[in-house]
């Protein structure tokens, strides 16, 4: 005879409540005692087809916007059609999803995460843009699964979505050194992401892996924005600095920053100055000339964190995964 949910929470020590919400994949218990009850079930003959199938699409995916600087993430164009390939995989899906903001400056992380506890949040997309390793212990008591979105961490135990940086800021760096022969200098960004780092990385590898000394590249900082790098670079101008032939930036809104800054300075570009950014936002094929970058898949990126999340409720056993987007150089005007 089938084992009745009354008789599995019996058997578990668990409340007929726990039990329940184990089984209809609602909120309200740890993924280790779901876990448990759904395999106790499945080994006990448990009958599945009580539950309707309705009852998989309760509760809501919450999409989770950890600001700190708020320069990279927010209402950015990146993160637009991000969100928009998020929607998109909860609909597909039948999902609701809904965007919550956490705000570090204000001081309330914690009182911000334990709302969700009493939320109909079944799962979260947080997007680790702007957070460390530490910042995710504010996250280590939710009940439920969460996969993080353009960030990886070696020491956290939690899926990951997210870009190839490496991949593309070598290949900028590659084409720059290909297209002029000389060595291309660094518009890097003045906020210390994570993103950001490995992007340097990669284009210092490239630098010495084309026999240029790493310690010889011109490297400026700037804010990660177009009007911040905008007027970083014209401070620099304004100082007396030369800019060198050619540049890799960390992302498309400093290239473009730096880019009305050179034109205003009297620099043509590409004929006296060439650069490459990293995104594709929209905007960097609307301006004069368009802006040579780095093309990543947000919206397909989106999709697919959407897609592993989903993936996660569904199964008893999840094993834990790291999902490294390709990204592409496209060619324009500036390079």
């Amino acid at each position: 005879m089938n084992i009745k949910a009354k008789e599995l929470a019996k058997k578990l020590h668990l409340s007929e409540a726990a039990v329940s919400m184990a089984l209809n994949n609602k909120p309200g218990v740890s993924r280790e005692t779901r876990n448990l009850v759904i395999n106790q079930a499945k080994k006990d003959g448990y009958d599945f087809s009580r539950i309707q199938d309705k009852s998989e699409k309760a509760g809501s995916i919450y999409f989770l916007i950890y600001k700190k600087s708020g320069a990279v993430v927010g209402d950015t164009p990146f993160f637009s059609e991000v969100s928009a390939g998020l929607a998109i995989g909860c609909k597909n899906a039948g999902y609701k999803m809904k965007i919550v903001y956490i705000y570090e400056e204000n001081g309330e992380v914690e009182k911000q995460i334990e709302d969700l506890a009493i939320s109909d949040c079944i799962g979260g997309i947080l997007l680790a843009t702007e957070m460390t390793k530490e910042d995710l212990y504010h996250f280590r008591n939710v009940t439920f699964p969460l996969v993080l979105l353009d960030a990886y961490f070696n020491t956290a135990e939690y899926d990951s979505v997210l870009i190839n940086n490496s991949q593309g800021a070598y290949l900028a760096t590659s084409y720059l050194i290909q297209a002029t022969g000389k060595q291309p200098g660094y518009l890097k960004s003045a906020y210390k992401i994570a993103n950001f780092e490995e992007r340097s990385h990669s284009f210092f590898t490239a630098i010495r892996e084309h026999s240029f000394p790493a310690s010889q590249s011109q490297v400026w900082s700037l804010t990660p924005s177009i009007e911040g790098a905008y007027d970083d670079m014209k401070k620099l101008l304004q100082s007396g600095e030369k800019p060198v032939s050619c540049y890799f930036a960390d992302n498309d809104m400093i290239a473009l920053g730096a880019m009305k800054a050179l034109k205003e300075d009297g620099y043509r570009i590409p004929e006296d100055v060439r650069i490459v950014g990293f995104d594709n936002i929209s905007a960097s094929s609307l301006v004069e000339p368009p802006l040579t970058t780095i093309d990543v898949p947000k919206q397909y990126m989106g999709e697919q964190a959407a897609k592993r999340l989903i993936s996660i409720l569904k199964e008893a056993n999840p094993q834990h995964l790291k999902i490294e987007v390709a990204v592409s150089l496209i060619k324009r005007k500036s390079a």
